[in-house]
């Protein structure tokens, strides 16, 4: 498994959450196979999402599209994006 990992301040998470559930770039028909919104506890207006895929080439074609979409909405929604496609080398559950 592949993970795009995204993480960025956000000016109001609420609106940023509603932009995200938007979904203006399709994650379903991009591949991503599931993802999570993690935010710190200690700064709520930042955000770290975590989508999966089975390749990076997917993975890579969704950040493609992202960032066309922040080119748009950089400053209102979201700032500074900061990006890695990482591989699952191990999961193990408790």
């Amino acid at each position: 498994m592949y993970m795009l990992r995204i993480e960025h301040p956000v000016p109001s998470y609420e609106r940023w959450k509603q932009a995200f559930d938007s979904d203006p770039v399709g994650r379903k028909k991009m591949g991503v196979r599931r993802y999570q919104i993690l935010r710190p506890v200690a700064n709520p207006n930042h955000v770290m999402i975590d989508l999966e895929f089975d390749t990076a080439q997917e993975a890579e074609a969704l950040l493609n599209a992202m960032r066309t979409v922040w080119s748009r909405v950089e400053g209102t929604i979201m700032m500074n994006p900061q990006v890695d496609i990482v591989e699952t080398m191990e999961t193990k559950t408790y």
